[in-house]
């Protein structure tokens, strides 16, 4: 078994290198002349085409509604009447002051 797998390959290539290859040349190419247009006189010109017809006129496009009036605002909320001031105190009782006329004395 320890020879097997060498023996097989040797008398594989042996095989092989006995088989006979055929070599295939390629076809030789052959240039064939192309002949060559020449462009003759020119041509009468054409006739000139008719004239395309003008397209319609679109439709005019309709006016737009007026818009709707708006409502009128609710009246507002009289205001709260305000609060009385307080009253005042009474004021303090002052002493009575009594103006006495300085006397004249007679000379």
């Amino acid at each position: 078994m320890k020879y097997s797998l060498p023996i097989s390959l040797a008398l594989v290539a042996l095989s092989l290198a006995a088989c006979e290859r055929t070599v295939v040349a390629p076809a030789p190419t052959v240039a064939v002349p192309v002949p060559v247009a020449v462009p003759g006189p020119a041509g009468a010109p054409g006739a000139t085409g008719a004239t395309g017809d003008s397209g319609t006129k679109g439709a005019t496009g309709n006016t737009g509604s007026t818009g709707a009036t708006g409502d009128t605002g609710t009246a507002g909320l009289t205001g709260n009447t305000g609060d009385t001031g307080a009253t005042g105190q009474r004021g303090k009782t002052g002493d009575t002051v009594v103006v006495v006329p300085v006397p004249t004395t007679t000379r």
